[in-house]
């Protein structure tokens, strides 16, 4: 469904690919087939990249596809409540309020849970609106309503973005 330069499934196809060239120029000794299936490996690789690839600025996230989505508020809300909550244990910690301190840790914990619901949100409803994406998207191809097609690509890379921005930052808390 999306852009051919960042689709996941055709990496995973070029990467086989690459396989089955490299063995075929291990067993015929050709250097020719080995340079072109590490050159297609190599492309794979980017392409795989390239389609887990958001930019985010705040809410808002832009895949190489051309994808664009909006964070779920409870994501920034969420990451707000956080800060405000280390700042107020902090600040509890320096004038010795172990209430404040207490008040901190409730909203910090809060602020995680809210976060958390809303990429939990944004995952979802990105891997349904892909789904509604590229069925639609099959429909229209076969009932030739190209405006039909076109639309449900940009439903499907929306999706895309949403669901892979929500995985990006999964994973970077994850990470932490």
């Amino acid at each position: 469904m999306s852009d051919n330069n960042s689709s996941t499934a055709k990496s995973y196809l070029d990467s086989a690919i690459a396989q089955g060239q490299s063995a075929l120029g291990s067993l015929t000794g050709s250097a020719g087939d080995k340079t072109e299936a590490a050159a297609r490996k190599d492309q794979a690789a980017a392409e795989k990249e390239a389609s887990h690839t958001v930019g985010k600025l705040g809410p808002l996230n832009v895949s190489p596809s051309g994808g664009v989505s909006t964070d779920d508020p409870n994501r920034s809300e969420g990451s707000w409540n956080q800060t405000l909550g280390s700042a107020k244990e902090s600040v509890g910690g320096l004038v010795g309020s172990e209430a404040l301190k207490k008040e901190g840790a409730q909203q910090n914990a809060e602020g995680k849970g809210q976060e958390a619901q809303g990429q939990l949100s944004d995952f979802g409803s990105g891997v349904q609106d892909r789904v509604k994406g590229a069925a639609g998207g099959m429909v229209a191809g076969i009932t030739g309503d190209r405006e039909k097609e076109e639309e449900m690509k940009r439903v499907h890379d929306d999706a895309k973005t949403k669901q892979r921005s929500a995985e990006a930052d999964i994973q970077k808390q994850a990470d932490a």
